[in-house]
């Protein structure tokens, strides 16, 4: 993924998850559990660090930095885990919570990966 994607694909997710926890927040309350809620808003809250964390893998691309496997990770996570959690919410299916901690795992190599990133080599 190009570092302007990255920066584009973080401000969709960014936002989304601001709909996404205000939806939580209003629309929510009083038609579901407090575990569904308190899913629900974890799978947002992670949403939105990980939108961030895509955010700076894009603009640190852009500086020349190597993020593209982190920034893809990031994505991979928000997909498996708060897609997984949305999914839980809604559908009261259990499966879906044996996918989340395929995204967390996603999460933390993304870290790992965004921890180790460097400048390419610079031409002599």
């Amino acid at each position: 993924m190009q570092p302007m994607t990255q920066l584009r694909v973080a401000a969709v997710l960014g936002g989304l998850a601001v709909a996404l926890g205000a939806i939580g927040a209003h629309l929510m309350q009083g038609h579901y559990e407090a575990i569904d809620l308190e899913r629900f808003e974890k799978a947002v809250r992670y949403q939105m660090y990980h939108a961030l964390a895509l955010g700076l893998c894009g603009a640190l691309g852009l500086a020349g930095v190597r993020t593209k496997a982190a920034g893809i990770s990031f994505l991979l996570g928000i997909t498996l885990f708060s897609g997984s959690l949305y999914a839980l919410v809604f559908t009261h299916q259990k499966t879906w919570g044996h996918v989340t901690p395929f995204g967390g795992v996603a999460f933390l190599v993304g870290w790992g990966l965004l921890a180790a990133a460097r400048k390419p080599l610079s031409p002599q």
